[in-house]
């Protein structure tokens, strides 16, 4: 049984949202289930889940993990490059990098990779397995997969001190008023909303995002995007955050955007140094047929 205390800033959150946030590799309706059947307590009682939490309440709760096998799933894997240490994968929209508790019999990239080598890393966990780094479910393209430990380990710590460069083209609302532009503001979980990370001083990571205009046109613009951080959503926050939200994003772009089957954001750019021979790669694939749609579209309309 683990216990938590909960500290003034989280006086007056609903259980079911702070606990969401603390085992966030759960579905909030798995947790909500989870209070029911009394797995999660706050001071020894068993509660609703939207009951009000108070500075120094102790939750304390029992998780019995399930059975976490991942089954390989046949897949036509977009390989833009491999060897004996590394792939880099193109992404499709719409596919999910790897599974959760909650989530094991979805799909998702993992179920791919299993499928193509039984040869990938697994520093990062049994459902995480040759996994660096990630991209958004809607978001498409590049990302680079471990296939042995010391190539794993490797990328991290070049991701950490930058030294792998990533590149997006985003299609933004309105036009964008600068040829480039840096957003360095620190982003977190949003406390209002656990499916969503906002710009914020509390509990939050720097995050840096370098924006160059493409084109532009009467009230939208397309967007060249470079990190210095990777955050989770961090364009789609800053981009949202500087009132340019990305064209599509359900999360954090306007109600009446386009429908787009998500943001228009492509990671076509990938550029690492490999990590065993050291040697420079540097990949770029195209954006996908829908984001080109947009695009027509919105040319057509200008």
């Amino acid at each position: 049984m683990k216990k938590l205390m909960i500290d003034e800033q989280f006086e007056g959150m609903r259980l079911d949202q702070y606990m969401a946030l603390v085992l966030e590799d759960y579905s909030r309706n798995v947790i909500q289930t989870w209070i029911e059947d009394g797995k999660i307590t706050v001071n020894d009682k068993t509660v609703k889940r939207n009951h009000r939490l108070k500075e120094e309440d102790v939750i304390a709760y029992v998780i019995t993990e399930a059975d976490t096998t991942i089954t390989p799933v046949a897949m036509d894997l977009d390989i833009v490059y491999e060897d004996d240490h590394i792939m880099v994968v193109n992404k499709p929209k719409g596919l999910i990098v790897h599974p959760s508790p909650s989530t094991l019999n979805q799909p998702t990239l993992v179920h791919g990779l299993l499928a193509h080598t039984t040869q990938l890393s697994d520093c990062n966990g049994e459902l995480r397995p040759g996994i660096v780094h990630r991209i958004d479910k809607d978001t498409s393209g590049l990302l680079v997969v471990a296939k042995t430990n010391e190539a794993h380990e490797i990328l991290v710590e070049d991701l950490k001190q930058r030294k792998i460069s990533r590149e997006y083209l985003a299609v933004v609302h309105h036009p964008f008023p600068h040829q480039s532009a840096t957003v360095d503001a620190p982003i977190g979980r949003d406390p209002r909303s656990r499916q969503r990370m906002a710009v914020t001083d509390k509990n939050s990571k720097e995050a840096i995002t370098h924006l160059f205009l493409v084109e532009k046109f009467n009230d939208y613009s397309i967007l060249r995007a470079k990190l210095d951080t990777g955050r989770t959503h961090q364009i789609r926050v800053h981009c949202s955050y500087i009132k340019h939200p990305i064209v599509g994003d359900q999360t954090y772009s306007y109600k009446n955007t386009m429908d787009t089957q998500g943001q228009c954001l492509h990671a076509f750019k990938l550029k690492l140094n490999h990590p065993i021979t050291k040697e420079v790669l540097e990949f770029e694939c195209e954006m996908p047929q829908v984001m080109k749609d947009a695009i027509e579209e919105i040319r057509r309309l200008d």
